[in-house]
C-alpha cells in the first residue's frame, strides 16, 4: 500500500536521478539505496521545520555517507526547506548544493565526505544534548563500506559509556562499496553481534519496507541507558533495476536515454 513516506521516496530518486545526471556525477546507486530510509526520517520522525531550520529544539541528522548527498537534498526541497528550482545548481561551481553533503544548504547539520566522521560528530551532539537535559535527539546514516573506519568503533565505545539512548544510528547495508562487496573488501559479520559487543541495542530490518522502518526508529530508545543502532538491509540501486545490486552504478552517471528510461520506471 502506498503511503506518503513512500511516494516521498519515488519523488527524491526522481530528483536525486535527475541531479546526478545533470551534474554527470557519481554515487547514484548509493543515494537510490537510503532514499526510503532518508524519507521515513523526513515524513515520520524527524522533529524538523522549514520554516526554522536552526530551531534549538530540533532533531539532528546526519548523513555520514555524504557521497550519497542527492537523497538528502531531495527530501529536504520536498519538505520545503528550499526550492526545487535550487536542486538544478547541485554540483556546479559556487553552489553549496555540493557533491558531497554540506551545511551551507538549508537543513543540513554537518558537512561530510571522508568517511567515518558522521558517526563522531552525532555522538557529540547528543552528548551535548545530554548534558544540556536536551530534548532533542541524533539520528545519523551510515554506510556498511565506512564500518571499516576505526572512527566509528571508537565513537561506539564512547556512546555506550555515555549511554547516549537519545542517538540513533542507522546502517546502509546494501552489502556493496566503491569496487566490489563488502565481504570481499573487509568482512563486517557477525555485525549485530559487533554492535551488541560494543554496548548498543540493536535492531535489523528490510530499509526499504517503510512500515518496519517507522516502526523502529518510532520507537527509540529500545533500552533505556543504550544507544539505539538499526541496521538496513537495503539493495543498492534500489528502485531502478537496471542498477540493482551493481556496483558499477556506484560510480556512473546515466545518459540521457538511460535516465529517460529510468524516469519510466519510476512513474507513479
Amino acid at each position: 500500500m502506498k503511503t506518503p513516506t513512500t511516494e516521498l521516496a519515488r519523488r527524491m530518486r526522481v530528483e536525486a536521478l535527475h541531479m546526478v545526471q545533470r551534474a554527470r556525477a557519481s554515487h547514484i546507486a548509493s543515494a537510490l539505496s537510503i532514499c526510503d530510509i532518508v524519507a521515513v526520517l523526513y515524513g515520520d520522525i524527524l522533529n524538523v521545520d522549514p520554516a526554522a531550520p536552526d530551531a534549538a529544539g530540533r532533531d539532528r541528522f546526519i548523513l555520514s555517507k555524504g557521497h550519497a548527498c542527492v537523497a538528502v537534498y531531495a527530501a529536504l526541497a520536498e519538505c520545503g526547506f528550499f526550492e526545487h528550482a535550487d536542486l538544478l545548481s547541485y554540483g556546479r561551481d559556487g553552489s553549496p548544493l555540493m557533491n558531497h553533503i554540506s551545511h551551507k544548504v538549508s537543513g543540513v547539520e554537518f558537512s561530510t565526505g571522508s568517511l567515518g566522521h558522521g558517526l563522531p560528530f552525532g555522538v557529540g551532539k547528543a552528548l551535548a544534548a545530554k548534558r544540556k537535559r536536551a530534548a532533542w535527539r541524533t539520528f545519523v546514516v551510515l554506510s556498511d563500506g565506512e564500518l571499516g573506519e576505526g572512527s566509528n568503533w571508537e565513537a561506539m565505545l564512547f556512546a555506550a559509556h555515555h549511554q547516549l539512548d537519545n542517538l540513533v544510528a542507522i546502517v546502509d547495508y546494501n552489502k556493496l562499496q566503491s569496487l566490489t562487496s563488502v565481504e570481499q573488501t573487509l568482512r563486517l559479520e557477525p555485525l549485530a553481534d559487533k554492535f551488541t559487543a560494543f554496548g548498543w541495542s540493536v535492531q535489523e530490518v528490510d530499509g526499504h519496507d517503510h512500515d518496519a522502518l517507522s516502526a523502529a526508529l518510532g520507537t527509540t530508545p529500545w533500552q533505556p541507558g543504550k544507544p539505539s543502532m538499526l541496521i538496513a538491509h537495503t539493495i543498492k540501486g534500489k528502485g531502478v533495476s537496471a542498477m540493482e545490486n551493481k556496483v558499477e552504478w556506484h560510480y556512473r552517471s546515466p545518459s540521457a536515454d538511460q535516465l529517460a528510461g529510468f524516469l519510466e520506471e519510476l512513474k507513479d
